[in-house]
């Protein structure tokens, strides 16, 4: 079968799924749940449902403008966005596309949509330079995330809110944490090199790969020389001021890569948490990769009572759960499930999380308030509200001279970090 011939079940598949975002259902959790069928490419998936997400409201746009009937079934419109995203992505013939997408009907059982799918992708050809323009002043459409989520980030960042929308809509950098107990950077940049492999040097530990490759193209992965995890995450473990014999919580920890950089920087004595059981059974593999131990609790951070042991941590890295809203060109089904509600019953937790991490830290000890969030109302609002209401908190100055708040570019993804220390 030729690579064209695929297609239509990639697109077929690729639709079923988008269309269950748009109903409300996680990509991630399909992915996790997916089994490759007959003539689908897992890449292919990931190519067409991320690749759509990523344009999802310029794909929605566009087929509102194309349809003169209305709104079609759900997944009618969705295999329409998979179909519009393939042409854009300029990996197929035109003409292959309109004809594996008539194809996808049949296979979705959608036998009466055939003739308006292939009508409207044709005009959409025919007709491109005129829609272009129809949708130009549509904001939406024009930057790619909901109407909400634009107005907030122009609103909290005048001089770059358009540039951070832009990063959200690209493809991810692919970054290496080199592991200082098995190697150091300079060699393992050599090796990569050996391997064919570019990678440039963004840290102490750190190497930005020209081109993402899978894992299984890192040498020495499987023995623990390397891990991958973005730049944003890798600043964490060095901002908690680690030092030997220190006794350190990894709340929210799952799937572990904060805590496999903690371990290797400092001989601590590691508690790593995670509310999700299943997700908590994956931290200790990945830190046994990394030659690393820690102990694995599952429990609530904002219920301490049930799962800590009564002897009080050093130094706690709270990386709350949040909207997310700084990773998303990763999982670009979060902007569109995301509701502007969420941010309030997002914050309420993270304040939860982070009044109940206090009681367990030291006199003197420090916590860390992470988030993958652009959304101050997650950032800064959560931790000014902290420290007003605890009398001696104090926040200190992060030790790698950056700002808090990290927006989305090149090199890194978007987290924020606040340093406080426990009055003694």
């Amino acid at each position: 079968m030729t690579a064209g011939a695929t297609l239509a079940a990639e697109l077929a598949q690729a639709a079923r799924m988008v269309s269950r975002v748009a109903a409300g259902k996680s990509l991630s959790e399909q992915f996790e749940d997916y089994t490759a069928a007959a003539h689908t490419s897992r890449g292919a998936l990931i190519d067409l449902t991320h690749g759509t997400l990523r344009r999802y409201g310029r794909l929605q746009a566009i087929v509102q403008e194309l349809s003169a009937r209305g709104r079609a079934d759900d997944r009618v419109q969705a295999l329409l966005w998979c179909a519009l995203y393939a042409v854009e992505s300029g990996r197929y013939r035109e003409h292959t596309i309109v004809d594996q997408a008539v194809k996808a009907c049949t296979l979705m059982e959608l036998w009466s949509a055939k003739g308006y799918v292939n009508a409207l992708l044709r005009r959409f050809l025919r007709e491109r330079t005129g829609i272009e323009a129809a949708i130009a002043r549509d904001e939406v459409a024009l930057y790619q995330h909901p109407g909400w989520w634009i107005d907030l980030l122009r609103g909290a960042y005048a001089g770059n809110w358009q540039a951070a929308l832009a990063a959200g809509n690209g493809h991810p950098p692919m970054c290496l944490r080199v592991n200082r107990r098995r190697t150091d950077a300079a060699a393992y940049e050599t090796e990569l090199a050996r391997q064919g492999l570019s990678a440039r040097r963004c840290g102490a530990e750190a190497l930005l790969l020209e081109r993402p490759v899978p894992v299984e193209r890192l040498p020495g992965f499987a023995s623990g020389e390397v891990s991958v995890q973005d730049l944003g995450a890798q600043r964490a473990a060095p901002l908690l001021g680690l030092s030997a014999g220190q006794r350190v919580l990894d709340a929210c920890a799952a799937p572990g890569g904060k805590s496999g950089h903690v371990l290797e920087l400092a001989d601590v004595t590691l508690t790593a948490l995670d509310v999700n059981a299943a997700r908590a059974a994956r931290i200790a593999p990945n830190l046994e990769r990394l030659g690393l131990r820690a102990e694995v609790r599952v429990g609530d951070a904002a219920h301490p009572e049930a799962w800590w042991d009564g002897v009080s941590f050093d130094r706690i890295l709270a990386d709350v759960p949040c909207s997310a809203s700084g990773i998303v060109r990763r999982h670009p089904d979060v902007k569109w499930l995301r509701r502007a509600s969420d941010l309030a019953a997002f914050a309420a937790r993270q304040s939860s999380i982070v009044g109940a991490l206090w009681r367990l830290l030291v006199p003197g000890g420090k916590l860390l308030y992470a988030t993958c969030s652009l959304f101050p109302e997650e950032n800064e609002r959560v931790v000014a509200a902290f420290l007003g209401g605890e009398p001696g908190a104090r926040r200190l100055p992060l030790s790698d001279g950056q700002p808090a708040q990290w927006l989305p570019g090149d090199q890194h993804d978007g987290f924020y970090y606040a340093l406080i220390e426990k009055p003694v």
